[in-house]
């Protein structure tokens, strides 16, 4: 059964600021697990640093995971903070706690009010086909989440990388 990525609903701030996850949106009963997290310091790559305003190798907060339904690689996540925001946070550590990065922004004053996502679709690289045991000929969706505080800062830009095989991308908003 593929996963029905609602992609308003999961970000909605009841959810997350009720400490749920943004995944229970779409995976109902099924089990999820992140079985791989890194957390470190790193340079941002140009791209991520022109949407943080920061210059060039600035070093952010990176946050990379890879999660699995039912045993099955299904995305690959990496998720970059301002570090003057989030050091010495829980954001820096494998487990934020309820709730998640979004709630640990809000509990340092910068809850996310808006986001923007850009999707594209691609084949995947050779690592990236592995991590998510793609077979050959299955193309990823990538998608681009840009969180903004209240203020219009950027206090996260995460890039997914998704099996396309395994989603329905679903977006239910009003005219």
């Amino acid at each position: 059964m593929k996963v029905r990525r609602r992609g308003i609903e999961r970000l909605a701030r009841a959810r997350w600021g009720e400490g749920r996850s943004v995944w229970s949106a779409d995976i109902g009963d099924r089990e999820l697990v992140v079985d791989s997290v890194e957390v470190g310091r790193e340079p941002a790559p140009s791209a991520v640093a022109a949407v943080m305003g920061l210059d060039e190798g600035t070093e952010v907060w990176v946050r990379r995971r890879r999660f699995v339904l039912e045993g099955k690689p299904v995305l690959l996540s990496t998720s970059r903070l301002p570090a003057d925001l989030v050091e010495g946070s829980p954001i820096t550590r494998p487990d934020t706690g309820p709730g998640g990065t979004y709630a640990r922004l809000a509990d340092l004053g910068h809850a996310p009010v808006r986001f923007r996502e850009e999707l594209h679709s691609r084949m995947p690289a050779q690592d990236e086909a592995e991590r998510l045991a793609l077979p050959s000929g299955v193309p990823v969706v990538l998608i681009a989440r840009t969180a903004f505080d209240a203020g219009g800062r950027v206090v996260e830009v995460n890039e997914m990388t998704l099996d396309s095989a395994a989603y329905v991308l679903e977006y239910d908003f009003e005219a």
